[in-house]
């Protein structure tokens, strides 16, 4: 199969009533475009598959998982098998449409974006249970990551081929995609895209996601500040306990220099334990350290990512 210009990525778990409407709609939306579709059907127990089976044409590919891994795993899976410049996602219970990847690809070609990102306009969701939690997050980790997207929970997105298949999709990180695309230095853009409610199957989130995007979002921020030099992190906080135990200690030596009997005091029992935790942070960004150095040197790594190569006037690939 030559390379297309599009790989489309959509990840499906027991949809069965709505596989034959996504892909007469998205072959529909693709038409005039070169294309492959891929479905990564993430360990349904109902007929998802034989739906796939019967509707799919001849430039669709089906991902089979074994079980249900989630949608992050779904997504990588599906990059993974991408031969496309670009790759959109998607998710398959028909609230994206995928007439509006037509646009975004073009956007993304002719303005020369590594990302472009959908924004549901006027989302079909509940209000409680969905649009609140979903606003709160959406805050949080536009601050906190400072990059400035309003919609995080929208799957439907196009990227460059070499950008989404760097991202390193574990967990549950699909909702960090944008801020692990900017890790690689990634140009992106958000537009306004079409939102339906679901009219097949149920919702497979609820409210506790809310409290997996938090554990998520520690682990996003490391990432983003300290995975190649965590002992500035925990040599910094382990410096800084060790230091407040040992003034707690002075103090309490020259009370007891004094004549003061210190015995038995909280304030004694926290200096120690100030010391002690801080000798434990200072080993752990040590451990850190030579873990991240592994993981780099074993794989021949590198903590950079070249975007171009030139030699006087000429452009050099640089994966030679």
């Amino acid at each position: 199969m030559n390379q297309p210009i599009l790989s489309v990525v959509i990840t499906v778990y027991n949809e069965e009533d709505n596989i034959q409407p996504l892909l007469q709609a998205t072959y529909a939306a693709l038409a005039g475009i070169d294309y492959e579709v891929i479905l990564v059907e993430d360990g349904s127990t109902d007929r998802t598959v034989a739906e796939v089976k019967k509707y799919a044409n001849t430039r669709t590919k089906l991902v089979i998982f074994n079980r249900n891994y989630g949608q992050t795993t779904a997504l990588a899976a599906g990059i993974d098998q991408a031969i496309g410049q670009y790759i959109a996602t998607m998710d398959g219970d028909l609230q994206n449409d995928p007439t509006d990847i037509p646009g975004m690809l073009q956007k993304a070609i002719d303005e020369e974006w590594d990302v472009v990102a959908g924004r549901r306009a006027n989302r079909k969701d509940g209000f409680i249970l969905r649009k609140i939690p979903s606003k709160i997050a959406n805050w949080i980790i536009r601050n906190s990551t400072n990059v400035h997207l309003k919609d995080y929970g929208c799957t439907l997105r196009v990227y460059k081929a070499d950008i989404a298949q760097n991202m390193g999709l574990y967990g549950e990180l699909h909702r960090f995609i944008p801020v692990l695309a900017k890790q690689q230095g990634a140009k992106m853009t958000e537009v306004d895209v079409k939102h339906h409610p679901r009219i097949h199957g149920t919702s497979k989130y609820g409210l506790s996601r809310t409290f997996k995007v938090m554990a998520d979002l520690i682990l996003m921020l490391f990432f983003q500040k300290y995975f190649q030099r965590p002992i500035h992190l925990f040599g910094g906080l382990g410096l800084l306990s060790f230091l407040l135990g040992g003034m707690i200690n002075v103090y309490l030596l020259v009370l007891k220099i004094m004549g003061e009997d210190i015995w038995g005091r909280p304030i004694l029992i926290l200096g120690f334990m100030l010391i002690l935790a801080g000798i434990q942070l200072i080993t752990t960004g040590i451990i850190a350290e030579i873990i991240v150095r592994t993981y780099f040197e074993s794989q021949d790594k590198k903590t950079y990512r070249i975007k171009g190569l030139y030699t006087g006037e000429q452009e050099v690939d640089p994966s030679n």
